[in-house]
């Protein structure tokens, strides 16, 4: 089974602080920065993920892109990012597949649950980053702390004369 994460990229970038603090500087940036906390999101959890924005006012806009390992799709012209979504959900959902939606838009979320996907809002996603995050981080703290063990019982003499070998002090 494979769980699918379609996520309505700028409802996401509208719920989510610090993306709103980019899109007032450069809604590309915002934009940007999704894609790579989703990449992060898709590297941990394994997902399949495709981010949607929404093109509907962009003339002759329609492509789907892969950066790191994620699905990035602009929607056709005068096409909803909400349409879209539900277009893949259709597509990709069956017996082999979770879908789920990561927006906050509460239309759109109706409709998902009618086209047997899954809600995620913006917030549960973002909670659901900042855990990855800090389990990564936990990972790491651990794995530095972890010393490698010799694989035979040795005396402590015996180890500080193969250290001092080790240094060339012998």
């Amino acid at each position: 089974m494979m769980d699918i994460l379609v996520v309505d990229g700028y409802n996401v970038i509208g719920a989510w602080e610090e993306l709103q603090h980019l899109k007032e500087v450069d809604i590309g940036q915002a934009r940007d920065r999704l894609i790579e906390l989703m990449a992060e999101y898709q590297a941990y959890s394994g997902r399949r993920v495709i981010v949607v924005f929404d093109a509907y006012t962009v003339p002759g806009v329609a492509s789907k892109l892969e950066s790191f390992k994620i699905e990035i799709i602009y929607t056709k012209e005068k096409e909803t990012a909400d349409e879209c979504i539900e277009k893949l959900v259709k597509t990709l959902k069956n017996v082999k597949n979770q879908v789920y939606v990561a927006t906050s838009d509460f239309a759109e979320q109706r409709t998902i649950f009618g086209s047997g996907a899954l809600r995620k809002s913006s917030r549960e996603l973002l909670i659901e980053l900042k855990n990855i995050k800090k389990e990564i981080a936990d990972s790491i703290e651990n794995h530095l702390k972890v010393r490698p063990q010799s694989k035979i019982a040795l005396d402590r003499k015996v180890l500080e004369r193969f250290e001092r070998m080790r240094r060339g002090d012998i």
